[in-house]
């Protein structure tokens, strides 16, 4: 049989033969195609196209045709036309009856998606965009049954599993389609949809490793996605990067996975970089394009942004990538109402598209429309419950509706999926602050200083606690780390917080009596115009104290000093002693 022997052919995890790669691929393409997988047949085209072209004595030869497919050539000729045009149902009935795999798989394939186009219809006829969850696709109980009973008999092919999978996974019955994804991945490796839909259905690292996968070069490919979206992002770069070492170094779906995995560890530049660089190889590619838009508008970006928007309209303005494009230049212009209209827009074009979801959810935050809000973002977490955006949305919204439980189990969530992002660490610290769980905002704010604090904010939020439990010296040790490390990475001192540092610390050496370090730090804050007058009256104190004859403290020991940047006569300083963390994270 084809497929058997395609599952064959891509034995072995090794990329030694990229010949035989490639006419895997274009084998796998050309069946993808007859079958109606439009997606799986492009992911391989674009996989094969990245490697050498083949001489003609070395191209596949067609599939086998069995006396089944003779039988059913006719039939399934003109069901093929039909499903071409999206005529589903019309394509259903010309196959009734057909016994081969092929013709057989397009019939199941066609009701399926039928169902899917009825449901679709259904819902933008009936339902504002929030509602979608609401209809279901009726013909998917009917090809469970089906499919069960050609699953159980062992006459689905690859492509025929891949379908049950998907029938299974639809209907909500996760563990019974993950069994079924991982056993078509077994009969045919080749085919990427079934590899794709596993993904979907992992949500752990732990889950990853009871999986029992084909030993083939396309789990590698399988491993580097999947770490991509369970955000271990170094392990997906190191797989991509031994992927372009083997031989895929044109390929633009691996350029493009790279981009994706830098923007999630916000390393916009180099993201940014790889994205235009893609846009050059491959300059009417639409995929990926919203989280281009993104990384634009974190940058406030606006021309280009602009430019984007404009040429993405003119290769095809009914895209879901284009809408939420769109959608992000209005929201960076501050129209929020008009990038609520291009997510939902995105929304009618395609029901399941997580972006657009999440999107939506940041732009009724914008609005002041929370329940829209949490709406948007429940249905994100429904397409796919690994969106920490989603849940860092909900925790954000509970947080304005002043409901601090909810908050933290929405923050949690979004902790558990980014344990390195400082952001839901510190909204978990505050969750904490508000719900009187000192000792836990304590370990939440130092974790977030110590995986690299993006917002600078963390450090503060800490001295503020060490403030209200009267712990000065640790407050002051956080005031002085925190001044430290915006001084250090060059920032323009706009930070709204280094006056507060300043005139904590200035009051903190008065009181130690260091008139010294004090004065300093009163100097600094007639700097800033909140802390101006305070500054001012602290230097005129230490003067008359001074005048007075009183010398600086010597039996206090100033646990550290200003940087050097700030005070001519500085000692080392010495490292803050962190808090016990050794029940980790919370």
């Amino acid at each position: 049989m084809a497929a058997a022997a395609a599952g064959q052919a891509a034995g072995g995890g090794d990329f030694s033969d990229l010949r035989e790669i490639k006419k895997q691929l274009l084998s796998v393409a050309e069946r993808s195609r007859e079958r109606g997988l439009q997606h799986s047949g492009k992911w391989a085209s674009e996989l094969a196209f990245a490697l050498d072209p083949l001489p003609l004595s070395e191209l596949p030869p067609p599939p086998a045709l069995t006396e089944e497919d003779a039988r059913d050539l006719d039939a399934y000729t003109l069901a093929k036309s039909y499903f071409d045009l999206k005529e589903y149902d019309r394509a259903a009935y010309f196959l009734r009856g057909c016994k081969s795999q092929k013709a057989y798989f397009l019939y199941m394939y066609s009701r399926y998606l039928s169902g899917e186009k009825k449901k679709d219809d259904e819902t933008v006829d009936s339902l504002g965009p929030l509602e979608k969850g609401q209809v279901k696709n009726e013909a998917l109980r009917e090809l469970r049954v089906e499919l069960s009973k050609k699953h159980k008999a062992r006459e689905l092919d690859g492509f025929g599993l891949y379908l049950y999978g998907v029938v299974l996974r639809k209907l909500d019955l996760v563990k019974e389609a993950i069994d079924v994804f991982v056993e078509a991945a077994h009969i045919l490796p080749l085919h990427w949809g079934a590899w794709l839909e596993l993904c979907n259905l992992i949500t752990d690292k732990e889950m990853l490793k009871f999986l029992s996968l084909p030993d083939t070069w396309m789990k590698e490919f399988f491993l580097a996605h999947i770490y991509t979206e369970l955000q271990l992002i170094e392990e997906a770069l190191q797989k991509y990067q031994s992927l372009i070492d083997a031989g895929f170094s044109k390929s633009t779906y691996i350029i493009s996975q790279i981009a994706v995995a830098y923007h999630n560890i916000r390393d916009i530049d180099k993201a940014l970089s790889i994205f235009n660089e893609l846009r050059k190889q491959d300059p009417y590619r639409i995929e990926n394009m919203d989280t281009f838009s993104n990384l634009l508008y974190v940058r406030s970006m606006k021309p280009e942004l602009s430019y984007l928007a404009h040429n993405l309209c003119e290769i095809d303005k009914y895209r879901v990538e284009t809408c939420c494009v769109i959608g992000n230049y209005y929201s960076l212009r501050s129209q929020h109402e008009k990038a609520a209209l291009y997510f939902q827009r995105a929304l009618k074009l395609n029901p399941r598209y997580l972006g657009a979801w999440t999107l939506m959810g940041h732009e009724y935050m914008e609005m002041k429309n929370t329940s829209a809000a949490i709406q948007a973002y429940r249905h994100a977490i429904e397409v796919n419950k690994r969106d920490y955006r989603a849940w860092y949305g909900l925790g954000q919204t509970y947080e304005i509706l002043k409901m601090p439980f909810y908050c933290l189990y929405y923050y949690r969530r979004a902790h558990q999926l980014r344990p390195n992002d400082s952001r839901m660490l510190v909204a978990l610290g505050e969750c904490y602050e508000k719900l009187n769980q000192l000792v836990e905002a304590k370990k939440c704010y130092w974790r977030a200083y110590a995986v690299g604090d993006v917002e600078k904010m963390a450090l503060v939020k800490l001295a503020k606690l060490h403030e209200q439990l009267n712990e000065s010296e640790q407050a002051a040790q956080c005031y002085i780390k925190y001044i430290q490390d915006i001084y250090s990475c060059g920032e323009l001192v706009e930070h709204v917080e280094v006056s507060t540092a300043f005139r904590y610390l200035a009051q903190y050496y008065f009181k130690c009596k260091l008139w010294d370090e004090a004065s300093a730090c009163a100097q600094k804050c007639c700097a800033f115009n909140d802390t101006r007058e305070e500054g001012k009256a602290l230097l005129r104190q230490i003067l008359q104290l001074r005048n007075q004859g009183e010398t600086s403290s010597t039996d206090i020991a100033a646990p550290f000093f200003l940087p050097a940047s700030l005070s001519a006569n500085n000692t080392p300083t010495r490292r803050v002693s962190p808090l016990n963390l050794s029940s980790v994270t919370p």
